[in-house]
């Protein structure tokens, strides 16, 4: 090799270690949950934005934030996304992505708006349907405002909430949604990504009921910033252990890129 070709070559390298130690210290560590196939890691990223690694598969949830928060983070086996809002569907960091040989699990409304291009990777799940593929299932729960009306940020059958199911565990994914019937009748939880940010989705008294409704094992709260910042993520702890001592709720910073 040429002398000027091996340094552009490794001038590139030390550029993309150098990214992917950046996005290292912008995300919190990763945490891991024991399933009967192996360790589910669970990885936040921003907002409603979190990785999953199981199975030898890697899962994506609403990659949003800029293709930079991922680096380092292996390529996605599935992604899915709940909503059309820009928070959960991000062109912009898709495009950043390597997600060519991704499955793109979505409802019809996200599926309409993709880009073409991503359109011989889609499967449509509309609330209720579940798929199974690559040795997980994935269910799509309603998601949608309280009370219901035609004009609200999240209408029902929009959207979708994602129940996976990961080696006998079972994840819950909120997704844009306030403590419905259907949030609440969810039975056999194990780990829940429960939403709260005003006015969008709910506030933290609802989601802490919601919670001690379905009863998780294992409890993340997520995307809660709101239009008047960050919601009170401790409240929200202890409520849901003023009620219900067993829930782990595990208090993440889901916004370490903003500080």
């Amino acid at each position: 090799m040429k002398p000027t070709l091996f340094l552009t070559a490794a001038l590139a390298a030390f550029a993309v270690q150098a990214q992917a130690q950046t996005a290292t210290a912008l995300r919190v560590p990763a945490d891991q949950i024991a399933t009967k196939k192996g360790p589910l890691t669970v990885q936040p990223i921003t907002h409603g934005s979190v990785v999953f690694t199981w199975n030898g598969k890697t899962i994506y949830v609403d990659p949003y934030g800029g293709a930079e928060a991922y680096a380092g983070l292996a390529a996605p086996d599935v992604i899915l996304i709940t909503d059309i809002h820009g928070d959960h569907l991000d062109p912009k960091t898709l495009a950043g992505l390597s997600v060519g040989k991704a499955l793109m699990v979505v409802p019809k409304a996200v599926a309409e708006k993709l880009p073409a291009e991503y359109k011989a990777q889609v499967r449509i799940l509309n609330n209720g349907q579940k798929l199974d593929t690559l040795g997980m299932s994935v269910a799509a729960i309603p998601m949608y405002n309280l009370p219901e009306a035609p004009d609200a940020p999240h209408i029902k059958g929009r959207g979708n909430g994602y129940v996976l199911g990961l080696g006998g565990k079972n994840v819950y994914l909120s997704g844009d949604t306030e403590d419905t019937a259907e949030m609440r009748a969810l039975k056999n939880i194990d780990v829940a990504f429960v939403c709260m940010n005003l006015p969008y989705t709910m506030d933290v008294n609802q989601a802490a009921q919601g919670v001690l409704a379905f009863k998780p094992s294992i409890v993340y709260p997520y995307h809660y910033r709101g239009q008047n910042g960050l919601s009170d993520v401790a409240s929200f702890k202890q409520q849901v252990n003023a009620g219900n001592k067993k829930i782990d709720v595990r208090l993440r910073n889901w916004y370490l890129a903003a500080k």
